[in-house]
């Protein structure tokens, strides 16, 4: 089942407000002096607060952001196998470039802090944003720019998302993260489907960065 699309207002409605509370979340960091981990996830717990009271509103439910109640468990089970699929690439992946004398976890290395802080930095990075960023991203942007085509929606999305993570050097997770997210999908019509990927993902991705 393919994904519904969005109408333009819920999509500039959902993205004033995600603007206007980052707007607020930067001052409260460079200006208050306040921990920017915490006040990030306050952030996004906040965003996706109001996107999703946009999508109810002016969608009249969430349905058409792929978060259709009845398809919870299927979309979790769903992304349940993405995940273990897409993790047994990896790993294949990893294991042959490994032969060739390269380590590839040097490349999906994230950089995690110290103390109470790493715990928050699972919690923040590990939960909260990928919620946020599959229902903001996938479930808004790229279900209002399917109208014009897959494609379209696809590169589109995976080039923000891309832009708006800082990271160092060869953005690869970003990148593959995002075509990997959009493609589960669009083939689903579940937002589930991602999130859970996207979950499980990014916590294989800090654990693997302990080592």
């Amino acid at each position: 089942m393919a994904p519904k699309t969005v109408t333009l207002n819920t999509a500039l409605l959902a993205l004033a407000w995600v603007v206007g509370v980052e707007i607020l979340a930067g001052i409260a960091i460079l200006y208050l002096g306040l921990p920017g981990l915490a006040v990030t996830g306050a952030a996004r717990l906040i965003q996706t607060a109001l996107i999703l009271w946009v999508v109810f509103r002016h969608e009249h439910g969430f349905a058409n952001v792929g978060l259709n109640k009845a398809d919870w468990i299927s979309g979790l089970k769903a992304g349940l196998i993405w995940s273990a699929g897409f993790g047994a690439v990896a790993g294949l992946g990893f294991g042959i470039f490994y032969l060739l004398g390269y380590n590839a976890l040097f490349w999906i290395r994230a950089p995690l802090p110290a103390g109470f802080e790493r715990g928050l930095y699972f919690l923040v990075g590990g939960l909260i944003a990928p919620i946020w960023e599959e229902i903001f991203f996938r479930g808004v942007v790229y279900g209002y720019l399917r109208r014009w085509g897959v494609l379209i929606a696809l590169i589109a999305t995976t080039a923000v998302f891309v832009l708006l993570h800082s990271v160092q050097g060869f953005p690869l997770n970003q990148i593959v993260g995002g075509v990997v997210f959009a493609l589960a999908y669009e083939k689903s019509g579940k937002l589930l489907v991602p999130i859970t990927i996207h979950i499980l993902g990014n916590l294989a991705i800090f654990t693997l960065s302990l080592l």
